[in-house]
């Protein structure tokens, strides 16, 4: 078969698409490339668009933006509390930050069950879209912005990104045969597909072997990225940042799939086979692949396209675009392809930074299988945070979510974490230290000398004077599980130094009121730092908590979370408040 070579000038765009189409090879996509784009690098660390000044630029994490064809459950919310536990962190460390999060709402997904619901794809969108964000705001998600792809500031955002890298010769049209998960919305290679037997039928299928959702073989044409321009800077990429994916597992297995080879990539599909999605600027026939249009918001959120921009919203959130690169972008492991392979190489042929970091979490499961709604075992967020309250859930997915490996949801692990250490350390520690038995002046007790240390305190007092850093470590790291677990292995120092200086006896002495004062002193000050290290996971228990020590509102930052640091000054005028129980007892335990 001949190929037809056509040397292509500075056609108008109407012109460029005429002619593609009428060819499809990659070849004049290369060449128009090569004419088009003589100076600019393929991947680049400098901004080619003009931004505002950059060295106060607001730490950027998102979420995944949630798809619609079905209502929120349990792994939604973790990625949510994790993005926002990372966003708060970086506030309590002074940082201006955004977080963006939202819900994806085109696609055949959406498309058929607006179909199967008898309703209109926009009305579905309204209806599922508006339960993620109620989700949100019931778990005190603290977004900057709500991002729907419906929007009109998405439509030119996307318009632009596909502008520019039709400009500069990565896209062309061609046909496509492949194997495609309408569940999944994208193709998959040979290599990732597994044919499997209805053990009933003795029918034969295909199923992707990442997601174990069925394809089925598509022929079409359609619109096509050249992804595999993009495989050597991929790596290079990869190679030089060894931490831009977060777990090392997830970096290698990235790394894997572009070194076995990419593909050309489909970003279109015929509109015949597909409505409801943005149309192909110049060509109304065919529809933008979901996963570019969706990928495409974390641009939208920003200001994109910067140049220009006047939104008074935006520059106040963003400085005009100031807030890409991303810092961090938080997505489950099931689309870490989309994110990791094909989200850079969109953005390193716009000429674009690519993300700092992306970090992908593991997955919940119960009884040890996968959540399915088929199987009846999805875990309702809403119905969690009415049995445990909104802190405890918060708390639990990050005490026992993890990144590289999959958790199993329990009811019974939520109500033992509550009971074992948000009663019995922390709300243990905070409610014995305040009581009007052992505290009957209802005051802060003064501070103890911090160099010359009780033999009894030494065990205690190290700790708390680690603590900082090991939590800082593991919240830079990324690790939440590690963090929580810092604290709650000091609080049970703190409760061992409590029980065994026995205040209860101490206090029947005024002879030992200096000593008395220095144990509860240690209770407290464990509590305070406990408290402040929580508060990007448990924003509203540890504010609580911080209110029953009279830590004021300005001590409240990252800079106060040292030992003996915030009560220099005035400890002993500050009054303690013993009220009801921050973590009140479960009904469980009230029975007796």
């Amino acid at each position: 078969m001949s190929r037809s070579v056509y040397l292509l000038g500075r056609l108008p765009r109407s012109s460029y698409q005429r002619t593609l189409s009428s060819t499809g090879y990659p070849a004049l996509a290369a060449l128009r490339r090569a004419q088009t784009r003589t100076t600019t690098t393929l991947f680049s660390t400098q901004q080619s668009t003009t931004l505002s000044d950059q060295t106060d630029k607001p730490y950027y994490i998102t979420t995944p933006i949630f798809y619609v064809n079905a209502v929120p459950h349990i792994g939604h919310l973790h990625s949510a509390v994790l993005a926002d536990t990372f966003k708060r962190y970086q506030e309590l460390k002074g940082r201006k930050t955004i977080l963006s999060t939202g819900t994806d709402e085109h696609g055949l997904k959406i498309q058929q069950a607006a179909e199967e619901a008898q309703v209109k794809e926009i009305e579905l969108c309204d209806t599922v879209s508006q339960r993620f964000r109620d989700l949100f705001d019931a778990a005190n998600i603290s977004y900057t912005t709500f991002i729907r792809t419906t929007e009109p500031r998405h439509a030119v955002a996307v318009k632009e990104l596909w502008d520019q890298l039709w400009d500069r010769g990565y896209i062309y049209k061609g046909k496509h045969e492949g194997w495609y998960s309408v569940s999944d919305e994208a193709f998959y290679p040979l290599s990732l597909v597994e044919e499997k037997n209805n053990e009933k039928t003795g029918e034969k299928y295909h199923v992707s072997t990442e997601t174990g959702n069925l394809v089925e073989w598509t022929t079409e044409e359609n619109y096509k990225f050249e992804l595999s321009a993009f495989a050597d800077k991929l790596s290079e990429w990869l190679d030089k940042d060894p931490d831009a994916i977060v777990p090392k597992s997830r970096h290698l297995e990235v790394q894997a799939w572009i070194k076995s080879g990419l593909s050309d990539l489909s970003i279109s599909r015929p509109r015949s086979r597909l409505t409801w999605g943005l149309p192909i600027p110049g060509d109304d026939s065919h529809v933008m692949y979901v996963w570019m249009d969706a990928l495409t918001n974390y641009l939208t959120t920003t200001g994109y396209p910067w140049k220009g921009n006047t939104s008074e919203n935006q520059k106040d959130i963003c400085g005009g675009g100031g807030g890409w690169p991303a810092d961090v972008q938080v997505v489950g492991k099931d689309i870490l392809r989309f994110h990791a392979v094909y989200w850079p190489a969109f953005l390193m042929a716009a000429d674009l930074k690519v993300p700092k970091r992306i970090i992908a979490h593991a997955h919940w499961t119960q009884s040890k299988m996968k959540m399915s709604k088929s199987i009846g075992n999805v875990v309702d967020p809403f119905v969690a945070m009415k049995d445990f309250g909104t802190d405890t859930i918060r708390f639990y997915l990050m005490n026992d979510g993890r990144l590289a490996d999959d958790s199993d949801y329990s009811t019974e692990l939520v109500a033992e974490r509550y009971r074992k250490l948000l009663v019995g350390q922390l709300g243990n520690l905070l409610n014995r230290s305040i009581a009007a038995a052992l505290n009957p002046s209802r005051k802060v007790p003064r501070s103890p000398s911090l160099i010359d240390v009780h033999p009894d305190d030494k065990a205690v007092h190290l700790r708390l004077q680690i603590l900082p850093k090991a939590f800082d470590t593991a919240m830079e790291n990324y690790k939440t599980t590690q963090a929580t677990q810092t604290i709650f292995e000091v609080l049970a120092e703190a409760n061992v130094h409590f029980a065994n200086n026995e205040p209860w006896k101490l206090v029947k002495d005024p002879a030992s009121k200096d000593r008395l004062d220095t144990v509860l002193w240690y209770a407290m000050e464990s509590v305070r730092l406990a408290a402040l290290m929580l508060q990007p996971i448990m924003p509203t228990k540890s504010s609580e908590i911080l209110d029953r020590l009279g830590v004021r509102g300005d001590e409240r930052s990252w800079e106060f979370a040292q030992l003996g640091r915030g009560w220099e000054k005035d400890a002993e005028s500050r009054s303690v408040v013993a009220d009801e129980p921050v973590f009140p007892p479960p009904p469980t335990t009230k029975k007796h």
